[in-house]
């Protein structure tokens, strides 16, 4: 009891409600999100293109209001953002339960894209500022974890609470928000937190970031790269699933297993993967990433068990592992120390693949069936590492200095 008490005191009661709040609405949101694709091809009359425009429409959305949530907390503070956020995305979880007019249940995934990114960035913000600077680093680690527990969870809870009704997880999932926002709060009232300051970071404009793919060709190709790995990765959110249904028995109760499989992996293999990675460079970490997102997409394609479904979601996360991280450091290294915030800001670009993945997906996976589908989105990851060098070797080119070298060879 002693040593829980000491691990409660490490850190403000505001993180803790945060940690654990963020396991139940990530629990609670892949209850119902992941199932979205299955959810509208199976109870209303748009057909798959149009559902997949639907779901890229949160990506998109999302990319956007990235570079609005800025403004917006400065003008009414981020406190009401996030709040605010957490209030109107608990309404779009009972939009999604009651309608069925696909115009609306498009402006609804808009409108869930909009919440999270004024939400997270906000949240993070609140965890920095009511935790010591040494102890942030375990505080988002804390974050990452509670994030994964509650998708390992959340997605078979979510299929078999849709036996009982197929509109019932995004209910509950309405439920645990609203109990959610409402208690964070109370708790922002009680600790007198009135304003959330976070880090001061550079303001990020749409038109900095936008400068930054117009001038400079290396991060271009990094983009192209980008949006070429998105349009791949989305399917696990989209087409995935009915693509599971469709090939094998149970398939719903198959795509609920691959999401928790694709949580626990991560945060099995995270430490483990990047710190292989590190000892590499950061594009054969990318290469390598790239070959197992093709693997586990190939696997997608010629599936006819949940056996094989399942390896090719474990070779699929290890990719999602290297290729994340690797990303990350050649966009830090890319970027002037006075620009960064826009590199970071410009990089966003590249969730256009979100959007694009999915609606791509629903037209091929209609017309064509999974298996070209997949076959097509393998390629896309293998072409994107040829982007990625491309990017290196204009880097190279133009300022005489490589990207690429391991952690090692830069002590």
């Amino acid at each position: 009891m002693s040593w829980l008490r000491t691990r409660l005191q490490e850190f403000h009661p505001i993180v803790w409600s945060l940690v654990v709040g963020t396991v139940f609405v990530r629990a609670a949101s892949s209850m119902s999100m992941p199932f979205l694709f299955l959810y509208l091809s199976n109870n209303t009359d748009m057909d798959l293109a149009m559902i997949g425009l639907t779901i890229g429409a949160g990506p998109l959305a999302g990319t956007i209001g990235g570079f609005i949530a800025g403004t917006l907390s400065d003008r009414i503070g981020r406190r009401r953002v996030m709040l605010g956020a957490l209030y109107v995305w608990t309404l779009v979880f009972v939009g999604f339960a009651l309608s069925k007019n696909p115009m609306v249940l498009l402006l609804l995934n808009m409108a869930g894209g909009l919440c999270r990114s004024f939400y997270e960035p906000v949240s993070q913000a609140l965890m920095a500022d009511v935790t010591p600077p040494e102890k942030r680093f375990r505080v988002f680690s804390l974050r990452y974890t509670a994030i994964n527990v509650g998708v390992a969870v959340g997605p078979i809870a979510g299929a078999v609470l849709a036996k009982t009704s197929v509109a019932l997880p995004f209910m509950i999932t309405a439920i645990i928000y609203l109990f959610y926002v409402i208690s964070l709060q109370g708790l922002l009232n009680k600790f007198g937190i009135k304003q959330i300051e976070g880090q001061k970071k550079e303001t990020v404009t749409f038109g900095k970031a936008f400068s930054v793919v117009v001038k400079d060709k290396a991060f271009r190709l990094y983009m192209i790269a980008g949006v070429l790995g998105a349009v791949g990765y989305s399917q696990m959110s989209s087409t995935l699933a009915k693509f599971a249904e469709m090939t094998v028995v149970n398939g719903t109760e198959l795509f609920a297993i691959l999401m928790s499989v694709n949580a626990v992996v991560v945060v099995l293999m995270q430490l483990p993967l990047t710190s292989w990675a590190e000892k590499k460079t950061p594009l054969t970490a990318i290469f390598v990433g790239n070959v197992m997102y093709a693997l586990g997409d190939i696997g997608y394609a010629f599936a006819s068990s949940w056996l094989i479904f399942i390896i090719a979601m474990v070779l699929f996360t290890f990719g999602e592992i290297l290729t994340f991280t690797a990303g990350d450091v050649l966009i830090d290294r890319m970027a002037p120390e006075e620009m960064r915030g826009s590199y970071y800001g410009a990089k966003s670009f590249s969730n256009l693949g979100q959007f694009i993945g999915p609606w791509m997906g629903g037209i091929l996976l209609a017309a064509y069936g999974g298996t070209t589908l997949f076959l097509i989105v393998a390629a896309f990851s293998m072409v994107s590492t040829a982007f990625q060098w491309a990017g290196q070797r204009v880097y190279l080119a133009s300022t005489g200095k490589s990207l690429n070298y391991s952690r090692a060879d830069s002590l």
